[in-house]
């Protein structure tokens, strides 16, 4: 269901990034976030803090953070969240850059850009891969949860972290509006798919008694 949530709803905002209404979508955004050309709105200390929280959803804090889990899971034994958590990252980066190769969207204007970038605008690479990294390490921490509220407290947080990082990229004028909203729904569809794997593969090899399951795992 989510899967195909995530890829319906990529595919129409593809679409309607194309058109007169999307592209008006876009710039009302911009330009409400952004009444001077670099120049966001609120106080000094607001721009600081979203230039901040934007750096969570770069690919070197995100290598860093995942060479920490993975090495954790490893020492836990827990090898199928640790291949889980590195296919994810890898593969959110191939189809981050494979999406953008393929629509070339050109960014916001420089003048609005208040952090530096380097590829194309759509999918935000930014918003895709936090989606997919946080919201696959909420996952795997739920389980180490049993009470409900504590699961719905981590996986909330997960998603609250994907979410603000791709607002402050469309704050600080690095994506349109568009972008970051097809990289969470690309984002969560491939985490979606991984979750699903895992899955099918922990229930066959723990029939198995292979290797690769978590220790522990049901």
């Amino acid at each position: 269901m989510i899967i195909a949530l995530g890829v319906a709803t990529f595919v129409e905002v593809a679409d309607d990034m194309t058109e007169a209404d999307g592209q008006m979508f876009d710039l009302q955004i911009l330009h409400w976030l952004q009444p001077v050309p670099g120049e966001p709105r609120g106080p000094w200390w607001l721009h600081e803090a979203m230039a901040d929280l934007t750096s969570l959803g770069g690919i070197s804090v995100l290598t860093l953070f995942a060479v920490i889990a993975f090495s954790f899971l490893m020492i836990q034994k827990k090898r199928l969240s640790a291949l889980l958590l590195v296919v994810g990252l890898i593969g959110g980066v191939m189809l981050s850059e494979g999406l953008k190769a393929v629509f070339e969207r050109e960014r916001p204007p420089v003048a609005y850009q208040a952090v530096e970038t380097i590829n194309a605008s759509f999918p935000s690479g930014h918003a895709l891969l936090s989606t997919v990294f946080y919201l696959t390490l909420g996952v795997m921490l739920t389980r180490a949860f049993p009470e409900r509220r504590l699961k719905a407290f981590v996986l909330g947080a997960a998603i609250l972290i994907a979410l603000l990082i791709g607002l402050t990229r469309i704050y600080l004028g690095a994506h349109w509006a568009s972008d970051v909203i097809a990289g969470w729904c690309a984002g969560a569809a491939w985490a979606m798919a991984l979750w699903l794997i895992a899955y099918a593969v922990e229930r066959r090899q723990s029939a198995a008694h292979a290797r690769l399951q978590d220790e522990g795992a049901e």
